[in-house]
Parts: structure tokens; sequence; C-alpha cells
């Protein structure tokens, strides 16, 4: 009997959040799962050969790209907010929880 248990399916947080998100925004109707499978085959081609980089980071630039050509959110805007993440991030302590401020969003 075999008592090691599997890998784990994401390797990294981040990996398992922007995997719910594609799926949540399916469900709400965004983008249909063909849309979203031409958005990841496409990113995953552009890529060019495996680059040892995550398979969720193909995810991350077909979710950009799917939210910019639905008008959600414009690369702009993405990486504004991608900025004011990290600036809680930087003021939080470890272990508590980050908070986004609107001083984040200058």
């Amino acid at each position: 009997m075999n008592d090691t248990p599997p890998p784990p399916v994401f390797n990294e947080p981040w990996e398992a959040k922007v995997f719910a998100m594609a799926v949540r925004l399916h469900e709400r109707g965004l983008f249909t799962w063909p849309e979203w499978a031409d958005a990841l085959g496409a990113e995953i081609a552009t890529a060019g050969p495996e680059t040892g980089t995550s398979y969720y980071e193909h995810w991350l630039r077909a979710l950009e790209a799917l939210l910019d050509r639905k008008g959600v959110a414009s690369p702009d805007e993405l990486a504004r907010y991608c900025a004011a993440w990290g600036r809680a991030a930087a003021r939080t302590p470890h272990g508590l929880p980050v908070e986004l401020s609107d001083g984040d969003l200058r």
C-alpha cells in the first residue's frame, strides 16, 4: 500500500485562483466554454516552445485577453489594479489579509 499523497493539482495558490476566476466568469456568462478554449489555445500557441512557465500563466494571459476583448477591463486597467494590489500587499504584515484602499488606485 502506497501512503504517498498525490501531488497537488496547483503548485501555487494563485493558480487555483485564476482557474476559479475563469470558471466563475464562464458560469456568469461572460464567455462560452468554446470561446475560453479558443483563447487558451491561442495563448499557448503564441507562447512558442515550452518556456518552463506554469500552465496557469497561460490561463492568466488568456483570461486577461478575454477581459479586454469583452470590454470588461483593458490591459491598462489590469496593470493599474495589479500595481494597486502590489502596494497594498507591500504594506500588509505577513499573515494578515491584504486590503485595497482608494489610495492604492492612484
